[in-house]
């Protein structure tokens, strides 16, 4: 059983997408870093903002990359590499198109569905076996309308929903950190 010993959050650095949907992997290991008073700095050779620190018991490391989306992976294999860690001691927050408004879903391994951030980490590790807590954010309907979807606010009842999802997900992290996933994603779904 491996213990998660690095969670990172997608999202986009900069005011400008602070509340898009986007941004939903960031606002999760935000509210993971606030309720054990963890403070991000940023680390240049990690290109991104790192919080160290106690989580539920367990020395964990919360990142979030300031590379941009799409090189997401730049930030999470300089980071992987410093720290020798095994892909399965990595959980990813991220955003998902193909889950409504209001769903969280943990899952291990698999493709990257288009998320251009799971691409670019994929691409650098070269390993796909690591975790992912997905965000539902729902989806525009027409492929062509993503991108400003993804990169747009929430109407105000599907961030309400998305909000729900995200503490659901806060709610199991003790679970998470301590390896136990299955349990954690078997209380996660049945919620």
């Amino acid at each position: 059983m491996a213990v998660i010993r690095l969670i990172v959050g997608l999202g986009n650095p900069g005011r400008e997408y602070e509340a898009t949907r986007h941004n939903a992997g960031f606002w999760w290991v935000d509210g993971l870093a606030h309720a054990h008073k963890l403070d991000f700095r940023m680390e240049n050779k990690f290109h991104g903002l790192l919080a160290r620190g106690q989580v539920h018991g367990h020395e964990v490391l919360l990142l979030k990359p300031d590379t941009f989306m799409n090189h997401s992976g730049r930030a999470v294999g300089a980071v992987m590499q410093f720290y020798k860690f095994a892909p399965a001691e990595m959980l990813v927050v991220h955003d998902e198109l193909d889950l409504p408004p209001g769903s969280a879903r943990l899952k291990r391994a698999g493709g990257h569905g288009g998320h251009n951030g799971l691409k670019d980490i994929h691409a650098h590790l070269g390993s796909n076996d690591y975790w992912r807590l997905r965000i539902g954010i729902g989806h525009p309907g027409e492929r062509s309308e993503v991108s400003n979807y993804v990169l747009g606010l929430a109407r105000k009842e599907d961030q309400s929903l998305i909000d729900d999802a995200l503490q659901r997900a806060l709610d199991v992290a003790p679970l998470i950190v301590a390896g136990r996933l299955e349990a954690a994603m078997l209380k996660l779904h049945s919620a």
